[in-house]
């Protein structure tokens, strides 16, 4: 896909990978339209990109009311997106049993079903076009359940689910379905916590900068699932063969991951709907 001339809808754009994704995709010729919850955040990811280029939408995907903001917004700005990029998300790192109701409902319907449910709302405007794309920015974990991140593994496993099944559904049109994975990332949407278990366990990790290269890189392929890093995507592969191999060259890692699992604090609300950096 030429995404020179198009305009590309990316959300959890205030967040790191979502800043560089931007930068990224208008150097490649698209315009952009910017959604986030951080209006601060947005108005400075604006001023640094060229003058009519992008287009800031404040909403909380959510809530209902949030994607209607969305939709009004595309409809005042006469704009026509052809690209949906999914880059936001919530975190939650923490022992499963110790982690709030709420706080593992609030990830599961901005991770899941408010990406499900924007989708779905979108298809309409996407399906104008002769060639139109919807980018889930994935994660390792949805590919590989990992202790200390159940609650976050489960939704992104459901939306690499969603976008494969959806991307069969729309098989021979020209709307097309891409699951892509970072690694650890390099952004704020790494807790402290997360941070020391990633140092401990020597997790390798990407700039952003290079992350949304690649990102791009895939939407102007046209790749349908792509896993960066290595030896994730060898890890990946094998859990989805093998997963009892992996089940043992993770067990060892478990002391590591339940004591800082266990000191682990809630993200900050507004690091929460970054671009997934894992």
């Amino acid at each position: 896909m030429n995404l020179a001339g198009r305009t590309v809808i990316v959300t959890g754009a205030s967040g790191g990978i979502g800043v560089a994704l931007c930068h990224a995709l208008v150097q490649a010729g698209a315009s952009i339209m910017a959604v986030g919850r951080n209006r601060s955040r947005l108005t400075t990811l604006a001023a640094a990109l060229p003058a009519g280029r992008v287009h800031t939408v404040v909403a909380d995907l959510s809530t209902s009311l949030g994607r209607s903001h969305l939709i009004a917004a595309i409809r005042q700005a006469n704009v026509a997106p052809s690209v949906l990029v999914l880059g936001h998300a919530q975190s939650a790192f923490g022992l499963f049993e110790d982690q709030h109701p709420d706080e593992l409902e609030n990830l599961l319907q901005t991770n899941l079903v408010g990406s499900a449910l924007l989708i779905h709302a979108l298809l309409p405007v996407l399906r104008r076009h002769e060639q139109a794309s919807v980018v889930a920015i994935g994660s390792t974990f949805g590919s590989i359940g990992f202790a200390g991140f159940a609650t976050y593994s489960a939704s992104k496993f459901g939306v690499r689910g969603l976008m494969e099944a959806l991307s069969r559904e729309h098989d021979g049109t020209g709307l097309s379905f891409q699951y892509l994975s970072p690694r650890a990332t390099r952004t704020a949407f790494n807790t402290p916590a997360v941070d020391a278990l990633n140092a401990e366990l020597k997790v390798g990790s990407d700039a952003p900068e290079a992350v949304a290269a690649a990102l791009v890189h895939a939407i102007v392929q046209g790749d349908r699932r792509r896993q960066l890093g290595w030896p994730e995507k060898l890890f990946a592969r094998i859990n989805g063969m093998f997963p009892a191999l992996v089940d043992r060259s993770l067990r060892a890692q478990l002391p590591i991951i339940r004591r800082h699992a266990s000191q682990a604090q809630p993200i900050h609300e507004d690091a929460s709907h970054e671009a997934t950096s894992r």
